[in-house]
């Protein structure tokens, strides 16, 4: 088992807690974090962990893919447990984790903080609003959606590196795309532990927040605007012609072709990388051909068992939202490959253990 920890300029406790995990294999990498903290990681490679130097600043979720790639390429068939590098993980929570990867068949086990103690306000409701708009776009509960204590096994790590992000969304977009792909997950407790507040902490609120949520809450937006739109058609064209299914499918056409222009232009086409755009077109045309058929079913089913043609399309279109973006994101419009990730690779000093 390889214990994976990205770093990006660390203080002493990331010294402390490589001597402490002294029985493991450790892989640190140094997320750009310039000369001035060279020192530290000199220290981490003479305690015997192998250091891996970016040269510049590219984010956690990159610094995590790269120790992956590394990790799959120099370790064949080895376990990864990640651990952040501020002092928030035990070596016993991390060997929890690990005990319990080693005893079950999960994809993922999650190292789970309860909140409980005192804890920095923009944690905790942090990690209740990411837990709830988890739940609302996969229906799954999880306890701790924000931590960076989690076990891989072997088999996961070439699918770890095909996740798309680089900083602290990436660890979220996992979790995303387990829930689409119907993997286990496992969560074991572990401590909640914040130091001076969690000051050592590079989440930036604002920029991160909204690299985690602005996605879907444009992809919201999007939705909300071609619902109207629909709704609006529906009710228009469905009085003219007496027709509800006519009407659903004129009003899907038109509200589905200027919702993938937006999505396309906006939500998800405007980073380098996603898919050209006859791709994405024809991926779109079949999920717009596949919510189509659902939608009409759904829409002529909960008509007949609700009565309102209202409350039916409400419960429609709610039912459908999740499946929409889920697709979208990572099918329609998802990224092509990144280019190979370029790193230094430092041998650990040997030291008595």
């Amino acid at each position: 088992m390889v214990v994976l920890i990205p770093a990006y300029q660390p203080d002493h406790r990331l010294i402390d807690l490589v001597h402490r995990l002294g029985h493991h294999r450790i892989v640190v990498v140094d997320d750009g974090s310039g000369a001035a903290y060279t020192r530290v990681f000199e220290q981490v490679r003479d305690l015997g962990a192998e250091l891996l130097t970016l040269p510049d600043n590219h984010g956690k979720g990159y610094a995590l893919k790269t120790g992956f790639a590394h990790v799959r390429a120099r370790f064949p068939g080895e376990d990864v447990v990640c651990a952040d590098s501020d002092g928030q993980h035990r070596p016993e929570d991390i060997d929890a984790v690990a005990d319990r990867l080693a005893a079950t068949d999960a994809a993922m086990v999650l190292g789970a903080r309860r909140f409980t103690g005192p804890v920095p306000a923009r944690s905790r409701y942090g990690n209740a609003v990411t837990r709830l708009a988890y739940r609302l776009a996969t229906g799954q509960a999880l306890l701790d959606t924000q931590t960076g204590l989690r076990a891989y096994p072997a088999r996961m790590l070439g699918w770890l590196g095909e996740v798309g992000g680089d900083k602290f969304e990436y660890e979220l977009r996992l979790l995303l795309r387990a829930a689409r792909e119907g993997l286990h997950l496992e969560e074991v407790e572990i401590a909640t532990i914040y130091l001076a507040g969690n000051a050592s902490s590079h989440f930036r609120p604002l920029r991160d927040s909204a690299r985690i949520y602005g996605r879907l809450l444009a992809f919201s937006a999007s939705s909300l605007l071609a619902f109207t739109v629909d709704a609006a058609l529906l009710f228009t064209l469905s009085a003219l012609t007496g027709s509800v299914v006519g009407a659903a499918i004129a009003a899907r056409l038109v509200s589905a072709t200027m919702n993938y222009q937006i999505n396309r232009a906006w939500v998800f086409g405007s980073r380098r990388g996603t898919v050209r755009s006859a791709t994405s077109a024809r991926r779109y045309a079949a999920l717009a051909l596949a919510m189509l058929v659902a939608n009409v079913i759904l829409l002529k089913s909960l008509t007949v068992l609700t009565g309102s043609l209202v409350a039916a399309k409400a419960m429609t279109e709610i039912s459908l939202f999740a499946a929409s973006f889920l697709t979208q994101k990572y099918a329609v419009f998802g990224r092509r490959s990144p280019a190979p990730l370029q790193i230094r690779a430092e041998a650990p000093v040997a030291v008595p253990r």
